[in-house]
């Protein structure tokens, strides 16, 4: 008998009391920062009216990770994961409170949102590698795939009743929703602090620029992880639609905050739908087929919301798409972690979450930006099949990640 084989519970990541903690602080910030994203959206598009300041916001909170690349993923690299994550949220919680101060001032000038936004961009990038390599860090690797999954369920329940919240806490008011964000973001940092000291393997090379591009040559030596990665990013760049969502609310289906948080709400719910059935059916084989067959469905049920006028399509449209983001979400980060060496981890975590970061809030800025020129419908829909095209496309350039049969990388 095999006495090293891990035991049904060794897999399941809720068994470490770190991941317990490290799970209820991404639920905490996952609520913040949805019930703040759908009030700043609101806030910005019921002040201006604009698509390209909508699209703006991704931006801003994009930029600083981008440009910030080298430092935030050597910071997670040699300093303690757990301390940087609580200054990161203590930051966030500033902006809460700076967002609440310009709700109380009544200004009609937008410029301090985006003063803003920028510092929140600031905290983000940081917090990005560093909680990103925290994870492989409390739970030994036959957990990872699972912790992996109920993390990001994490997110998304977040995603089903943040937006919600957000929506209802706004229309009462905005006051409301951000100092509930600020408060959240507060008992977040109180989880991080409980999370025992994790065994932590820190990069005591010389700091150089062979060093800081160290994330930068694993990843593209890597076939597979980059082509991973890559595939998510321009998948999501091209068919992310969230950015639109307040003028499809006001404009199209003509509803209020409360339709606006249902619609930001709509992917979550199809992605824990999705959590659940791999908790309990996780890829075991074809899971590079199965990535691409997702990607695909995300783009053509992405088509799908684009067309349509009624709440009552779009919001089970976009639950298809969650669902079908959320079987990408898990190839890739199983992918990412379970392949990257330890003392490489936050600096191939900063350029993974640089990559996330074009796909998401960079592509709020392309949606915004082709929705100024042409109209949001044809914005939504031709993201959509350019996510399609991309998945065909990756499948043809990476077919080694086309053919991997399982996420552990001694059974490709």
């Amino acid at each position: 008998m095999n006495t090293h084989a891990p035991t049904e519970k060794s897999q399941l990541a809720f068994t470490y009391l770190g991941f317990r903690f490290f799970w209820l602080t991404t639920l905490l910030v996952g609520f913040a920062v949805q019930i703040m994203s759908v009030s700043i959206a609101w806030q910005i598009y019921d002040l201006t009216g604009s698509a390209f300041l909508l699209g703006l916001v991704g931006l801003s909170l994009f930029l600083p990770a981008l440009v910030l690349i080298l430092l935030t993923g050597l910071t997670a690299d040699r300093f303690n994961r757990r301390l940087i994550m609580a200054v990161c949220l203590a930051v966030e919680m500033g902006c809460a409170l700076g967002f609440l101060l310009f709700v109380n001032a009544e200004a009609h000038e937008v410029w301090p949102i985006f003063g803003i936004l920028v510092m929140l961009g600031t905290a983000r990038a940081f917090w990005g590698p560093a909680a990103q390599s925290l994870a492989p860090n409390l739970v030994p690797p036959q957990a990872l795939a699972n912790a992996i999954t109920v993390n990001a369920s994490a997110w998304q329940f977040s995603a089903i009743m943040g937006p919600a919240a957000g929506g209802l806490l706004y229309g009462l008011a905005p006051a409301m929703a951000f100092g509930t964000g600020g408060v959240l973001l507060l008992l977040a940092m109180v989880c991080v602090l409980l999370i025992p000291k994790p065994m932590q393997r820190s990069s005591h090379q010389a700091t150089s620029l062979g060093t800081m591009l160290a994330g930068f040559r694993y990843i593209f030596s890597n076939k597979v992880v980059l082509g991973a990665i890559s595939l998510d990013m321009f998948a999501v760049l091209m068919g992310g639609a969230v950015a639109l969502l307040p003028i499809y609310a006001k404009d199209i289906l003509h509803a209020g905050p409360q339709e606006l948080g249902l619609l930001r709400a709509a992917p979550g719910v199809g992605a824990i739908a999705m959590a659940l059935f791999l908790t309990r059916f996780p890829i075991r084989d074809n899971a590079g087929k199965t990535l691409f067959l997702f990607v695909g469905l995300f783009g053509a049920f992405t088509v799908l919301f684009g067309f349509s006028t009624s709440v009552w399509v779009s919001v089970p449209a976009l639950a298809l798409v969650g669902a079908s983001d959320m079987v990408s979400v898990t190839i890739r980060e199983t992918i990412m972690q379970l392949w990257t060496p330890e003392e490489v981890r936050g600096r191939v975590n900063a350029v993974n979450s640089v990559f996330i970061g074009a796909s998401n809030e960079l592509g709020e800025f392309r949606a915004g930006t082709v929705a100024h020129l042409i109209g949001p419908v044809p914005a939504v829909v031709a993201g959509g099949f350019g996510a399609i095209i991309v998945a065909v496309v990756w499948s043809r350039v990476f077919p080694g990640l086309r053919n991997q049969r399982s996420l552990d990388k001694k059974m490709v």
